[in-house]
């Protein structure tokens, strides 16, 4: 096959850009005849490295250049195939490959047929995870063509009992899977790729090509690729170039990785895979040369050599203190550490627009965080700079995705508010002509749902809004008309989920006429449209292979997983000179300026991900990688990005939850180095001051504003004397401004939602049932029950209103007998006290056996205290007492004698709901007579009135902080001149 004596297998060290030095030395070999060079072969381990190497074609070659065949050896960690120049001519020698969907539904199903071995009934989501787990473990025993019969000859006995779980199940499945492809006619992806490479390798020892071979940054240790680089390192044309094979490493440190009998290899070092390609191709590291060609710009050739030593094996680090300067030192390699994700997004940002500063220079982020990369490419539009992070996202965070999951949670949580809105306000919802009149309504029904859930489903909705609560007729009304429209597209959703028998090829057809009903036909554009669309088509091609039945509350979780999976990476047409990339995307690239983010424990290296199948003890001894494989694969990574010629490494002290902690890279690096230096550019300073305010700062101050006298309101609630005394700014708003808070969506039940619902029934009770004490907890469980008021909150909250309804039943029904008789209930009336009107709503006026009046208060929760009463912070009772004594309520001049707030709560010590207070009656520094609390009322409220209402003081704010709530902070700015304000 080949005369050749000696194999051709060269590295290029990591200070060189491998793509780049690689086209230079193949057009300096090759490039003189461009025919002959066309016909020449490059290996690739996978397409993104193609790309890598064919975009380094279009930088060098001079004039028009027509490119050898790149072909992709293939990886199904990607479910990439091999690329098809490599495919063999007689299709039918070698079967067709299962898609790796199909694949995960069969796995699925067949894991949920497995009762025996599992205690619960485990649900379609979590069949499909497993079912994924279970699809890589398979291909890692076919990469490293481990047979399948290895499993029967596992001592079980040593391992604990879940772990003998898993492998009975795992052995039971991948015996049944083969009869599952031979069924369909088809093999696993790896099977396939193994065939067609060992095909290759024995096609090629036998007849090699006529042209060059290159096998180019190739690194996986696989024994199907190792067979064909062996090939090509033999052929009279072939060439195998690795990327980063360090030379450099000495001997005894080099075969510490392999490691010995009494010591485990070094999976985590990142020389490891290229060891152990190098020893299945039967090569040793002697007989590798460094490739000759792109070394012009060797003068970083010493940086090599520090990052050998950095990443050298833990039982050497001890040689970093005796190491001479040169070794160690990473001149260009600077380091920052900031405080959080948002401010290290930020610093990289400016450090990528500082670089483009300089005609010609390219600049690359770098990081396995994806949250960061998009922080900083939403940090660079700033600048007008586009640039798209190349690893993707996935397609559940595309606005189709999360179209597709909106319908699912919309219907798991039978049309909660939060969830329902969440649908209708997606972007794609009726996009186009229509969509302006379509928010018009949405935005109807989210003023007319605010406050507390009503009852699920559609007809809740439905219901709610006919006859929901009163405060919010208007808006209701106004929702209803466009819900009546609206909610028949969302019936075929809803029979769905509340069905009792869920099917996975039903739930694909459901979600699918669903998004039609609600986005069209316009939704499955685009490339994520696209790409959701083939989704669908083939998870409802090969739905029914899968799992037998769908727990509705997990549709959402088993969309997410498959979703996950699939990554949409954004088209060519960013800015020439800016890049990010994910570590894979990295791979054989490089740029004038590399900043490698996202340098913490946990991100750079990732933890490695569980295996629910294999204990270690058995991946060990079937030959698989251990799970700390990929640490040396990020170290290696992390190596090759340290060779540009400036590099830059950040990372937070502290992400969302918690602190950080450096990668163990950064403190080898660290440690090594003796500390990296800080860039020359003050990133720090400039992160603040790109967003500081220019000059003098211009914060707001307390507001006080004054308005005229004459416009100053006349009338006033008894609910707003509080306010005025307390925080005149918040009165000035409400009052004059007309500003309420709107309820939150979903908003637990709180007191101005008790409080409507519990007085409307006392005032019905007292209406319609002269106060009969056996109708009132009826009333109650009747105003829950009424379809309104969701289940959460009925059973949460009617067995306390209940006792506490009981109560006052009883004390009624009590003073009934010692001669207190109500007299009126929940009735308006007004008083004119100088030049001020006062206006409210009496919850109960009771005549007393001496024939004066007791005016009684009905509180949802605690009273106020006596202390508040007494300083003029809760004015209610006083003024209604005023009003009644006017002759406000009873049209003639009355004496009150009791004042007494009926609370629903539980008093503090007590073991019921129920309890009456009052501040004029018992004990206390803070209590008052009750024939003088009109009177001290009516001062507290007169001297309020005259500066406010009358006078011309400025409504200033939050008075007495204690005794306001924060529904205007947001108005008055209150965090900016809050302890500023003298």
């Amino acid at each position: 096959m080949s005369d050749r004596r000696s194999p051709a297998i060269y590295t290029i060290p990591p200070h060189r850009a491998f793509a780049d030095a690689l086209v230079t030395g193949l057009l300096a070999q090759y490039g003189k005849d461009r025919m002959a060079f066309a016909r020449g072969i490059i290996l690739v381990p996978n397409n993104r490295a193609g790309l890598a190497i064919s975009d380094a074609f279009v930088r060098k070659a001079e004039g028009g250049l027509l490119l050898p065949r790149l072909v992709a050896v293939g990886d199904p960690e990607l479910s990439e195939h091999i690329g098809a120049a490599l495919d063999p001519m007689d299709t039918r020698a070698i079967p067709p490959a299962i898609d790796p969907l199909e694949r995960q539904l069969i796995l699925a199903r067949l894991i949920q047929q497995q009762k025996s071995l599992l205690r619960d009934r485990t649900d379609a989501a979590e069949a499909m995870r497993l079912a994924a787990e279970l699809a890589r473990v398979s291909d890692q025993l076919g990469v490293e063509e481990v047979p399948l019969s290895r499993l029967a000859e596992i001592d079980v006995g040593a391992l604990s009992s879940y772990w003998q779980q898993s492998l009975a199940l795992l052995s039971i499945i991948l015996d049944a899977w083969p009869a599952e492809l031979a069924r369909l006619g088809k093999i696993d992806l790896v099977d396939r790729r193994n065939r067609q490479l060992n095909r290759v390798a024995a096609r090629w020892r036998e007849t090699p090509p006529a042209t060059f071979v290159i096998a180019a940054g190739i690194s996986t240790a696989a024994p199907a690729v190792a067979r064909v680089v062996k090939t090509v390192a033999q052929m009279a044309h072939g060439q195998v170039v690795f990327a980063g094979l360090d030379l450099s490493m000495p001997d005894e440190e080099w075969d510490t990785i392999c490691g010995s009998e009494d010591r485990p290899p070094t999976e985590t070092h990142p020389q490891f895979h290229l060891w152990q390609l190098l020893d299945r191709i039967g090569i040793a590291r002697a007989e590798v040369q460094t490739w000759k060609w792109g070394s012009e710009i060797d003068a970083r050739a010493a940086r090599a050599k520090a990052i050998s030593n950095a990443m050298a094996p833990a039982l050497f680090t001890g040689k970093w203190a005796e190491l001479p300067a040169a070794e160690r030192n990473l001149t260009g390699v600077h380091a920052l550490t900031l405080d959080t994700p948002a401010h290290e997004a930020q610093t990289i940002a400016i450090a990528m627009r500082a670089a483009i500063e300089f005609p010609g220079r390219t600049v690359a982020l770098v990081t396995p965080d994806r949250d960061l990369a998009g922080r900083v490419a939403a940090h660079l539009q700033r600048w007008g700079i586009s640039a798209d992070d190349s690893a993707g996202r996935p397609l559940s965070m595309t606005p189709i995705g999360t179209l597709i999951l909106a319908l699912a949670e919309a219907a798991v949580s039978e049309f909660a508010p939060a969830s329902l809105l969440a649908l209708l306000k997606h972007p794609l919802v009726m996009a186009g002509g229509t969509r302006l009149d379509w928010l018009d309504g949405v935005r109807a029904l989210d003023l007319a749902l605010r406050g507390p859930r009503p009852a699920s489903g559609l007809i809740g909705v439905t219901h709610f809004l006919e006859k929901g609560d009163e405060r919010t007729a208007i808006l209701r009304a106004k929702a209803l008309l466009w819900w009546q429209d609206v909610a028949p597209l969302l019936t075929p959703l809803e029979a769905f989920f509340s069905g009792t028998t869920q099917t996975l090829p039903l739930l694909v057809v459901t979600l699918r006429e669903s998004v039609k009903n609600l986005a069209g036909d316009s939704a499955w554009t685009g490339q994520d449209g696209r790409s959701a669309a083939d989704l669908i088509a083939n998870l409802e091609a090969a739905a029914h292979l899968g799992p037998e039945d769908v727990v509705a509350a997990v549709v959402p979780q088993l969309l997410r997983q498959l979703m996950a999976g699939i990554a949409i990476r954004p088209a060519q047409g960013g800015h020439p000179r800016i890049f990010i990339w994910g570590l894979l995307e990295a791979k054989l690239q490089s740029a004038h300026l590399m900043i490698l983010g996202g340098l913490n424990e946990g991100v750079w290296p990732a933890l490695p991900s569980p295996d629910p199948w294999l204990a270690p003890r058995v991946r060990r001894d079937l030959g698989l990688p251990s799970l700390e494989r990929r640490i040396g694969l990020s170290a290696h990574d992390l190596a090759g990005g340290l060779g540009a010629p400036d590099v830059l490494l950040t990372r937070a002290r502290r992400d969302t939850s918690a602190p950080t902690i450096a990668s163990r890279f950064w403190l080898r690096i660290d440690t090594m180095t003796g500390g990296l230096s800080s860039p020359n550019l003050d990133y720090h300073a400039l992160t603040q001051a790109i967003d500081g305010a220019q000059g003098s700062p211009n914060r707001a101050k307390k507001p006080q504003p004054s308005p005229p006298m004459i416009e100053r309101p006349k009338v006033i609630s008894v609910t707003d004397g509080d306010k005025l005394n307390a925080d005149p700014f918040a009165f000035y708003a409400k009052t004059m401004l007309r500003l309420s808070r709107l309820d939150a969506v979903d908003a637990d039940p709180g007191p101005a939602w008790r409080g409507s619902l519990i007085h409307k029934v006392l005032e019905e009770w007292a209406a319609q049932d002269a106060y009969d004490p056996d109708m009132l907890p009826k009333r109650m469980a009747d105003a829950f029950a009424d379809g309104r008021t969701h289940p959460l909150i009925r059973a949460l909250w009617l067995p306390r209103i209940n006792e506490a309804a009981q109560w006052i039943a009883t004390e009624v029904a009590k003073n009934s007998a010692e001669g207190r008789k109500p007299i009126l209930a929940e009735k308006r009336g007004a008083a004119k006290f100088g030049a001020i009107t006062v206006s409210g709503i009496v919850d109960r006026i009771d005549r007393l056996p001496d024939g004066r009046l007791a005016i009684v208060d009905y509180k949802t929760g605690e009273p106020p205290s006596d202390r508040q009463v007494m300083e003029g912070f809760a004015l209610q009772l006083g003024l209604i007492a005023m009003i009644a004594e006017d002759g406000g309520y009873t049209d003639k001049i009355e004496s009150c004698a009791a004042f007494e707030y009926w609370s629903l709560s539980r008093k503090k010590g007590a073991v019921s709901f129920g309890w009456m207070g009052s501040p004029t009656s018992g004990k206390g520094v803070n209590k008052t007579d009750a024939d003088d609390f009109v009177r001290i009322v009516a001062a507290q409220f007169s001297a309020a009135t005259a500066k406010w209402l009358t006078g011309d003081d400025a409504f200033t704010a939050k008075l007495k902080p204690d005794y306001t709530y924060d529904e205007y902070d947001h108005l008055m700015r209150l965090e900016e001149w809050q302890g500023r304000d003298g």
